[in-house]
């Protein structure tokens, strides 16, 4: 303890004698001090090298105290050269004026005497409001003439307690009768207007315009201290001028700044006193020392970063401090100045403060920076409760004047904005040609970091490059036509002139990148002037929060209600289309939730608070599907039961049922199970439609999924309503339409249409009644246990859902039908069963259900369905799937085997094909020429079935034509070879004399081919309609295909051309089969050497004769009974595999075709030499071949040769000796 009491003793001497050499910078502080204007002589100017900037907007407070009842001053700011106020307080004893901009405002108020008065005055010039405040009230507002300038004029004199007028000296002379009795104290100004919010949280700061310092101030009469004007602060913004001396040589000139003035202050400050963010500058050997009242607002900031050397006499800093507690104000600058007087070192450095130059402000609360700020606030540190705005992308160490930051300029008006619209053409092919764009139009522009380019939208000429491509403009390098439009922020640094000026001849000039060639063709630049975003009180989860009026392009922040470290955003956004500014969503994200759920019961709805909670709900629910999936049945409940209470307590405007028309969508499109209360959703919207108050006609709110419709109809000369709603994949809400007639017909491109009646005003209950139109794009809200238990039921849902309702009137009973026409969301098939109905909340124990009472069915085509009802309520189409021929899943294994059988068959079809046309020898018979045909038409079958549910998805009307008659035409070629196929082998086997037939193949291909072409073409020239996207029950059977298919619509035309055609060319073939075989069998037994062929040649003869002639398509016509499904499985099976089976046992099977292949396709001992005994024999046959001869072989030829015939044209054996030729 003795040896400590000596140093006390030292540090004790040390710090007095550093306070007396401080008195000079603590005695600037004019915090708990005041002016006393006693009727004397005194004069309180500021100082004229501390002017005050041409400001846009502002925001001034002051103390005041008048002891007497007299006309008095409080301060008078005058332009130069100008004898009016341009700014000013005064008053009577019975009201207050307010100067600004040359003229005077008057309120009714009296300020007490010998009582002190808070006054601020708060002013924007671009939302043109004026209000004053006194003692945190609102007492006046005022919208200013749009006349007056939007700024006040720089550079202007201003005076305390008195008015004032220059004299020929151009000194400031005191004006006098009106001067003040009294004392002000704590007079601040700064250069943005200040919320209420701001006013009482931040009553403390000092100013950014204007401080309560001494060295501001020129004066004749001293200030007095005064008890009662003591303010407890806690954070402090220090500014000084730092020297350095050197106790040695200098060892090391690379030490950071930053620390050592952090070691520095950190340890001579106490523990209350918290050191945050540095900013130092680089050291100079000049010591810019700032001795004046300007110097209190020079920003030195250059980022916390390590100078260049310490070897220099002295530098700049900047330093952020926390008092906690918060203490008086002139008690901490009084300190901290002491504090800084005393001497540090740190190794060979001495610092020390020039006390002349600290400055000490009481500021906002500093936000917490984890980073180097990559945004500029435009005034001085964030409040931790009161707004702030940021501009985004403002250059670093720059104003948002685009200039140094400097105190003295601290006046931060809107920026410059423009449209540019601009055609430009590109030579080249980059990837991505938009982001070439992108880059090059930010290049350009967003040069010195003085501007910056906004919504950039970018659309490809689509029409023009097309018209280009139709030309001879063929070259590699394609030129394309691009269409850009977006916004241009100016940082307000250059005139709108030389920005103009500027941006056209950055856009006009020839870009080029290698290959890559941008060239505008037209641009249009175009100034705009949007509007602030207004103030806007906003009620969350949150808080409450009010936004203060906000520059465009300026995201403003405000101090979280919980924690108050953190901060919430929201941007002023310019919007690109329409170029005025709005609100965007603020964020919330760093902020606290002070409302839960479960709050939700304990919120008082009101006749003045529905929009509040409205959003409140709102929030809640975001949030909680944002975490999950869906909301529990409590949480449901309590949402649903609230908005009740919205919509019972008070009228609704259309904003606020909007939200709550948002907030089911957000609800129905979740996880979330909304039966148990999807009759009291139901109610609730429509209660709100009938409580709503909106002007005009109709109004119309649109969600994802809903859309409602309400409209006030008069009674006199009502002749009918009809709304309708198209809603589908390429739309997220709904679009909606509404005739005030009655329309008999479906308004066209829509989902669902409902027509009233005229009679229905028979209803209305005064001259004015609601009505209203609901319609729902989902089925959540109506989940009848009928259609939902797919175990039980057959009915299924199968269109979207639309109401009409009247304002509180049960309509029922009309002899005028209500004409309702839905389109069904799956086609009808011809055995379907389509019901209208409506939601009968009664059904089900009150849960609602579907019922069909009152309302006729009208079917209108596989697609919509009309529905007569006699009464109003919500209206669907249920579809019974009681009589569908087959289940899902058999439909689905089905649609599986067609497309799998389709496609195997295609390729061993192509296969057949090409062998057939590769090796000659193959085709120099009848059957082998017959047998390609037939593979052709098969092959064309079986293509345009695998292509036809692709070609008909895009929706082309003449395209779906094509491919159904496409579809068609190979079908009847398929079915007529054959038929011809059974002729050729009745003249070929069963007459077995020899017949002549000129050009016997061209008259076959005529045949098969023209016949056909003359079916189609006559289909088309009757009704091209014929054909479209539908499928007709029997077509089904035959493709198995249910989905959207092209082919023939009109039944009529499906019986006559095809099941009538196939049906007669499959009993003629059935008949040639039978007369063939029984041939066959009298062959065998008039002679013995032919039962030596076996029982498996015989049956694989039956098989390739089934094949050719097509005989397993009859399976088709017998699709009834228990077998049923069995056979569309065989039938499916053998059909779509009948290409492969003609390939199977007309190449593989068949033997010359195998030593054709082993001839010209095999290798080593695999291949078969061309000068084989077959070959031979085969060539011998060829130059023997009689011509037009149906049978090739000679009469005289025995019995065996005809077995062999047969053989040979439909089992696959290869001929030995006669070959016929074309």
């Amino acid at each position: 303890m003795n040896s400590l009491s000596p140093l006390t003793v030292c540090l004790c001497i040390q710090l007095s004698a550093c306070l007396l050499g401080s008195t000079a910078s603590a005695g600037a502080s004019l915090w708990g001090k005041k002016v006393h204007f006693t009727g004397r002589p005194c004069l309180w100017q500021l100082q004229p090298d501390a002017p005050v900037p041409s400001l846009r907007e502002l925001s001034v407070c002051m103390l005041l105290c008048h002891n007497f009842v007299t006309q008095w001053t409080g301060f008078v700011y005058k332009a130069p050269g100008r004898r009016n106020i341009e700014l000013g307080l005064g008053g009577t004893s019975a009201e207050l004026t307010v100067w600004l901009l040359e003229k005077a405002h008057h309120l009714k108020w009296e300020l007490k005497s010998n009582q002190w008065s808070s006054v601020c005055i708060t002013w924007s010039g671009r939302a043109r409001r004026l209000r004053t405040y006194v003692n945190g009230t609102i007492l006046y507002e005022a919208s200013l003439d749009p006349t007056l300038p939007q700024q006040l004029a720089p550079n202007g004199t201003l005076t305390l307690g008195v008015s004032h007028y220059i004299d020929a000296n151009g000194e400031v002379q005191s004006e006098t009768g009106n001067n003040l009795l009294g004392e002000i104290g704590l007079f601040r100004i700064w250069a943005r207007e200040w919320s209420p919010e701001d006013l009482q949280s931040d009553s403390c700061v000092d100013g950014d315009v204007v401080s309560w310092d001494l060295r501001q101030w020129k004066y004749s009469c001293p200030p007095k201290p005064d008890n009662n004007l003591h303010c407890a602060w806690s954070c402090y913004k220090i500014k000084m001028w730092t020297f350095i001396a050197h106790s040695s040589e200098p060892g090391n000139c690379s030490v950071s700044l930053e620390g050592v003035t952090r070691n520095w202050l950190e340890s001579v400050f106490p523990p209350s006193i918290a050191v945050h963010d540095i900013y130092v500058s680089s050291p100079s050997h000049t010591c810019h020392v700032v001795n004046n009242s300007a110097g209190l607002h020079v920003q030195q900031r250059q980022g916390s970063k390590t100078s260049p050397g310490t070897c220099d006499n002295c530098f700049s800093s900047e330093v952020h401090v926390n008092v906690d507690p918060a203490a008086n104000v002139e008690a901490v600058q009084a300190d901290i100045t002491a504090l800084l007087n005393l001497t540090f070192s740190d190794n060979f450095l001495h610092l020390t403060a020039d006390p002349d130059s600290i400055s000490i402000l009481p500021v906002e609360k500093f936000a917490v920076v984890t980073e180097p700020p990559t945004t500029v606030s435009t005034g001085v540190i964030t409040s931790g409760t009161g707004p702030t705005q940021i501009v985004p992308g403002r250059p670093a160490n720059m104003s948002t004047t685009g200039e140094p930051l400097d105190l003295n300029e601290t006046a931060v008006g809107a920026d410059t904005f423009f449209r540019v619209n601009m055609t430009l053409s590109m030579t080249g092919s980059p990837t991505n040609p938009k982001d070439v764009i992108e880059k090059w139009v930010k290049k350009e522009l967003q040069v010195n970091n003085t501007m910056l380019v906004l919504n950039l939208i970018i659309k490809e000429n689509v029409g023009r490059n097309m018209e280009q491509n139709n030309g001879l403009t063929t070259s590699h390098l394609q030129q394309k036509q691009y269409y850009c439009t977006f916004h241009i922020q100016e940082y307000n640094i250059n005139s709108v002139a030389e920005i103009l000026t500027f941006i056209q001849a950055a856009l006009t000039s020839k870009y080029e990148n290698g290959s890559i060639i941008i060239q505008a063709t037209n641009v249009t630049v175009k100034h705009i002037m949007p509007e602030n975003c207004s103030e806007e009180t906003t009620s969350t989860v949150y808080g409450q929060y009010i936004w203060p009026e906000t520059f465009p392009q300026v995201k403003q922040e405000m101090g979280c209600n919980k924690p108050k470290s953190e901060k919430a955003y929201r941007l002023c956004k310019l919007n690109i289309e329409t170029d005025t500014t709005s609100w965007a969503e603020p964020d919330m994200t760093n902020c606290n939730q002070l409302v839960t759920m479960s709050d939700l019961d304990n919120i008082t709805v009101t006749t003045g608070n529905a929009a509040e909670v409205v959003d409140v709900i709102q929030n809640l629910v975001d949030i909680q599907l944002n975490k999950s999936a869906e909301l529990s049945p409590s949480e449901l409940n309590s949402v649903v039961e609230k908005l009740s209470e919205v919509v019972d307590i008070s009228v609704i405007k259309p904003a606020v049922s909007g939200d709550i028309v948002n907030m089911i969508a957000d609800i129905l499109l979740s996880e979330t199970d909304v039966t148990p209360v999807a009759n009291i959703v139901l109610k609730l919207t429509d209660k709100m439609g009938d409580n709503m108050d909106f002007p005009g006609e109709l109004v119309t709110l649109t969600a994802p999924t809903l859309a409602l419709s309400m409209i006030n109809a008069d009674a006199d000369g009502f002749s009918g309503l009809t709304f309708g709603a198209s809603f589908g994949p390429s739309l997220s809400i709904p679009n909606t339409f509404v005739s005030q007639s009655f329309l008999n017909k479906p308004i066209p491109d829509t989902n669902a249409t409902i027509s009233l009646p005229s009679e229905l005003h028979n209803f209305f209950t005064r001259n004015t009644t609601r009505v209203q139109f609901h319609f729902y794009g989902t089925d959540e809200l109506f989940q009848d246990h009928d259609t939902t238990n797919t175990t039980e039921s057959s009915l299924t849902l199968n269109s979207f859902i639309v109401s009409a309702s009247v304002n509180n009137t049960h309509v029922s009973n009309l002899k005028d039908r209500v004409v309702v026409t839905l389109s069904h969301l799956k086609p009808k098939q011809p055995k379907d069963k389509v019901q209208c109905m409506f939601w009968d909340f009664q059904k089900n124990g009150g849960q609602g259900g579907w019922n069909s009472r009152g309302c006729e069915t009208q079917t209108v085509s596989s697609y919509q369905t009309r529905c007569l009802c006699n009464h109003l309520t919500h209206f669907a189409v249920l579809l019974d799937v009681s009589r569908t021929d087959i289940s899902e899943a058999d439909s689905e294994i089905l649609t599986v085997i067609s497309y799998f059988g389709c496609g195997i068959s295609s390729i061993f079809l192509g296969i057949t094909l090409i062998t057939y046309i590769a090796f000659e020898k193959l085709r120099r018979d009848y059957p082998s020429k017959i047998l390609i045909n037939l593979s052709v038409a098969l092959l064309g079958l079986n293509m345009i079935f695998l292509l036809d549910a692709w070609l008909s998805s895009f929706s082309n009307y003449g395209l779906c034509i094509a491919t159904a008659a496409t579809l068609h035409y190979f079908m009847l070629a398929s079915f007529t070879w054959m038929g011809l196929e059974a002729v050729h082998m009745y003249l070929a086997l069963v007459k077995v004399f020899n017949i002549y037939v000129p050009s016997y193949i061209l008259k076959f291909c005529t045949v098969g081919w023209g016949i056909p072409l003359i079916i189609v073409s006559l289909v088309l020239i009757i009704d091209k309609d014929a054909y479209g996207s539908t499928v007709a029950e029997e077509a089904a059977v035959m493709l198995q295909y249910t989905d959207q298919f092209c082919w023939l619509q009109n039944d009529v035309f499906f019986y006559a051309t095809v099941v009538a055609f196939v049906l007669l060319i499959l009993l003629c073939n059935i008949t040639v089969f039978i007369v063939v075989l029984i041939q066959i069998r009298q062959m065998g037994a008039n002679k013995p050497s032919a039962n030596s062929r076996s029982s498996l040649q015989d049956l694989r003869a039956v098989a390739s004769l089934t094949v050719l002639l097509g005989l397993t398509w009859s399976m088709g016509f017998f699709f009834f009974g228990p077998g049923k499904v069995v056979l569309m499985y065989l039938f499916s099976i053998f059909n779509t595999l009948q290409g492969f089976f003609v390939f199977l046992f007309h190449c593989l099977m068949k033997e010359n075709v195998r030593k054709q292949w082993r001839i010209h396709l095999c290798c080593g001992r695999f291949r078969l030499s061309d000068h084989s005994d077959w070959s031979r024999s085969v060539t011998a046959g060829g130059r023997c071949k009689k011509k037009n001869l149906v049978n090739g072989d000679s009469v005289a030829s025995d019995d065996t040769s005809t077995i062999r015939k047969v053989s040979d044209s439909s089992t696959g054996s290869a001929p030995n000796h006669h070959h016929q030729g074309a």
